[in-house]
């Protein structure tokens, strides 16, 4: 298995539109093959935080799902609404329940 934890921080006030447009990628019918778990959450002690926890079957099935034409959308759409990509972590999943 492969894991991202990546922390977001938004430009002031601009987080839920984030969090919309994350929100709609993932559920409106983008099929996110090989993901195993998908987790976005507030940051409680930043307004403008967001923590992304990603669990995939591999590498390759995170990279194939970030060439999708409509996730590629979604994230230029976001990145004028992200002040700054502050931690990334990759990770080896053990379980995911």
């Amino acid at each position: 298995m492969y894991g991202l934890i990546g922390n977001v921080k938004c430009k002031s006030g601009m987080r839920d539109q984030v969090v919309a447009l994350m929100t709609e990628m993932t559920r409106g019918g983008v099929t996110m093959a090989g993901c195993l778990s998908y987790v976005i959450a507030l940051d409680m002690h930043d307004a403008d935080g967001l923590w992304i926890t990603e669990a995939w079957e591999s590498r390759a099935a995170q990279k194939a799902w970030l060439e999708v034409p409509q996730v590629m959308a979604s994230i230029n759409l976001a990145l004028p609404m992200i002040d700054i990509f502050d931690q990334h972590l990759e990770t080896e999943p053990l379980e995911v329940i």
